[in-house]
C-alpha cells in the first residue's frame, strides 16, 4: 500500500460502499429515491482513490455529494448514519496533511455549516445535538491526525534534504581534498624535478666541455649527475606512490627537512654556483611541516639561481631559529630573475613557495634585491 497508495484508498472506498449499499433498502423504505441515494454514494466515495493526487478537487467533490445528500434526503428521519459520510472526515484529514491551513479551514467551515444545517433538519433536539457533537468530535480528530501526519512528513522531507545536502557537501569536500592533494604533489614534483634537472643539465654541459681536456672533472660531473638522478628518482617514487591503486604496495621514504639544506648547498656549489650557508640555532627538531617547507623553498630558490642568475653569481642562504619563529632568507647577486618562469609556466615555483609559507601561518616575500639580484624571505611561527 505504501508503494501504491491508490490501492489502499480504493479498498477503503470499497468497504464504505458495501456498508452504504447495505443500508440502501432502509433508505428506500423511508422514501429516499434509490437513484439519489446511489448518486450521493458514488459522488462521495468515487473520488477517494484520487485524494492523494488531487486533494483539493476530490475534497470538494465529496463535499458536493454531502450537500446533495443534505438537500435530497437530509430531512428524512429514521435513516441510519451513512458510511459514506466518513469520506468528509477523510477529505478534511487529506487537506490538513497535504495542503495549507487556510485551505483546510475554508473546507472545515463548509463542513460545520453543513453539519449545523443537517442538525436543524432533524426532528428531536436531543438527538440532533448529540449527533452534531459527535460529528464535531470526528472532524476534530481528523484535523489533529492531519496536523500530526503533515508535520511528520515535513520533518521527513527536511531530514531527506539535509541528508542530500550532507552527501553533496561530503562529495564536495572529497573533491576539494583530492584537488589539494594533487596541488601538493604537483608542487613537490615541480620542486624535485626543477632542481634536480637543472643540476644535471649544468653538470652535463660541464662534462661535455671538459671530457677531452680534463677527464677527471668530467668523470666527477657524470657521477654527480648519476647521484642527483637517483635522489630525484627516489623522491618521485615516494610522491607518486600515493597515486597508485590500493592493490599496489606503496613505498614510503622519509620527508626531507631543514637539515637537507646543507646537501642542497653542496649540490648547488657542485653545479658551479658558490653558496654560503649560515644557520643560527638548532634546526634539527623543527616541526615536520616547517622543515619540509624550508627544504622546498631553499631548493626552489637555488634552482632559480642556477637557471636565471647568470655566470659569476653567488648565493647566500640564512636560516635563523628564534624562540617564536624561524626566519629564512635566500639571496643572490645575479642579473636574472624568475619573472620569465612566472610568465611561461604559470609561476608554480613562487606560488608554491608562497603557499607553503601561508599554510603554516607564515609570511613570504620575493622580489629584486636592493643590492642587485634576487631575494626570498620567509618566516614561520614556532610558538604553540
Amino acid at each position: 500500500m505504501k508503494a501504491h497508495p491508490a490501492f489502499g484508498d480504493s479498498l477503503i472506498a470499497g468497504i464504505l460502499l458495501l456498508f452504504d449499499m447495505g443500508f440502501a433498502v432502509t433508505a428506500v423504505d423511508n422514501g429516499v429515491s434509490f437513484s439519489a441515494y446511489l448518486a450521493v454514494t458514488l459522488l462521495m466515495l468515487g473520488p477517494l482513490p484520487f485524494r492523494r493526487y488531487h486533494p483539493l478537487g476530490t475534497s470538494y467533490l465529496i463535499l458536493a455529494g454531502a450537500f446533495l445528500q443534505l438537500f435530497s434526503h437530509g430531512g428524512i428521519n429514521g435513516l441510519p448514519v451513512r458510511m459514506s459520510d466518513f469520506a468528509l472526515a477523510i477529505a478534511l484529514y487529506t487537506l490538513v496533511a497535504n495542503t495549507n491551513r487556510k485551505t483546510a479551514l475554508i473546507y472545515l467551515g463548509w463542513l460545520l455549516a453543513g453539519t449545523l444545517l443537517w442538525g436543524i433538519f432533524q426532528v428531536g433536539e436531543i438527538q440532533a445535538v448529540f449527533l452534531v457533537f459527535l460529528v464535531f468530535v470526528i472532524f476534530g480528530f481528523s484535523w489533529a491526525m492531519g496536523e500530526f501526519i503533515g508535520a511528520r512528513r515535513a520533518y521527513q522531507r527536511e531530514m531527506e534534504q539535509r541528508l542530500a545536502l550532507l552527501e553533496t557537501e561530503r562529495d564536495q569536500q572529497a573533491k576539494i581534498a583530492v584537488g589539494e592533494e594533487r596541488s601538493r604533489i604537483a608542487r613537490e614534483l615541480h620542486d624535485v624535478v626543477a632542481h634536480s634537472v637543472s643540476v644535471m643539465i649544468v653538470h652535463a654541459d660541464g662534462a661535455a666541455y671538459t671530457i677531452r681536456s680534463q677527464p677527471e672533472v668530467a668523470e666527477n660531473a657524470v657521477r654527480t649527475i648519476a647521484d642527483t638522478g637517483r635522489q630525484a628518482l627516489t623522491e618521485m617514487r615516494r610522491l607518486l606512490g600515493v597515486l597508485r591503486s590500493d592493490d599496489a604496495e606503496t613505498q614510503w621514504a622519509p620527508q626531507p627537512d631543514a637539515r637537507g639544506v646543507v646537501e642542497l648547498a653542496e649540490n648547488t656549489r657542485a653545479a658551479g654556483v658558490p653558496v654560503r650557508l649560515e644557520i643560527t640555532g638548532d634546526v634539527d627538531d623543527l616541526p615536520v611541516g616547517v622543515g619540509l617547507s624550508v627544504y622546498r623553498i631553499v631548493q626552489e630558490a637555488l634552482t632559480n639561481t642556477i637557471k636565471h642568475a647568470g655566470a659569476g653569481t653567488t648565493a647566500l642562504v640564512r636560516l635563523a631559529r628564534m624562540p617564536e619563529e624561524l626566519r629564512l632568507e635566500v639571496t643572490d647577486n645575479g642579473f636574472g630573475t624568475p619573472h620569465d618562469v612566472v610568465k611561461v609556466s604559470g609561476g608554480n615555483g613562487l606560488i608554491g613557495m608562497r603557499e607553503r609559507a601561508a599554510v603554516l601561518g607564515g609570511e613570504f616575500e620575493a622580489g629584486p634585491n636592493p643590492g642587485g639580484g634576487w631575494r626570498i624571505r620567509a618566516t614561520f611561527p614556532l610558538a604553540a
